[in-house]
């Protein structure tokens, strides 16, 4: 248990700029706090204590403003920043070296009992603010979800989902580059996939119309066309949509 909670406070320290001493992580930061009582309340909910642990489970929800079901696993270096509104329900599987923002929920989509419910988060996901992962599915390995995502599909391993649905985007900086861990799931170096597609429509329609524009210069410079309304047709304003879109 002491190893767990060294552990714990290490990963803070390591992961949050604002720590400044293990005292400081262990006295004052609910997501460690949270933490230790929820292992106690998952040990009590596997010993068939269950009123006990959703007691110990209740407790800690007043004191933290984080709300741990007692049946949720929650592996080793996981880390609960601020915390205030985190709800993590009873199927809920949070890997090892996790990162949780405020106003997360890892909820289910069922009400059926003795199913899974709720979401794996596998080993590095990073969930941002107020992201809402919702059903029984899979966080792949190292993947992140930005800030007040809609997560209701599965997300594959080192990718980031951002938007409501969630949708995968891009990463165009090497990952190399720049560190692992990427504070509230986002990152600058992201390419949106639903601009980047809007984006080469808006170069497909611009190509169009200078061979239109092409074709018809040569075509009245042949004589072929002699209607004035072939010119009548509003010019593209690239710039104003590229704005729009980004």
């Amino acid at each position: 248990m002491f190893a767990q909670l060294r552990e714990d406070i290490a990963s803070v320290l390591q992961r949050d700029p604002a720590a400044r001493s293990k005292l400081e992580v262990l006295t004052c930061y609910p997501g460690i706090h949270a933490l230790i009582l929820h292992r106690l309340a998952h040990r009590l909910w596997h010993a068939n204590w269950r009123w006990a642990a959703r007691l110990v489970s209740q407790f800690g929800r007043w004191h933290t403003g984080i709300e741990i079901h007692p049946g949720a696993t929650l592996g080793r270096r996981v880390f609960i920043d601020h915390g205030m509104g985190v709800v993590i329900g009873e199927t809920a599987e949070v890997g090892d070296d996790c990162t949780i923002y405020q106003g997360v929920t890892l909820g289910g989509t069922s009400l059926y009992r003795g199913v899974k419910r709720h979401p794996t988060l596998e080993a590095g996901v990073v969930v941002g603010a107020g992201a809402k992962v919702l059903g029984g599915f899979t966080i792949g390995a190292g993947a992140k979800i930005g800030s007040n995502a809609v997560v209701i599909k599965p997300v594959p391993a080192g990718a980031t989902a951002v938007g409501n649905p969630a949708h995968v985007v891009d990463k165009t900086a090497n990952k190399a580059d720049k560190p692992d861990f990427s504070a509230y799931g986002v990152t600058r170096d992201m390419d949106d996939p639903i601009a980047k597609a809007l984006h080469a429509l808006l170069d497909h329609v611009a190509d169009q119309d200078r061979r239109i524009d092409c074709l018809s210069k040569c075509l009245k410079e042949a004589g072929l066309v002699n209607n004035p309304q072939t010119d009548c047709q509003k010019p593209l304003d690239r710039d104003l949509l590229d704005r729009i879109v980004d």
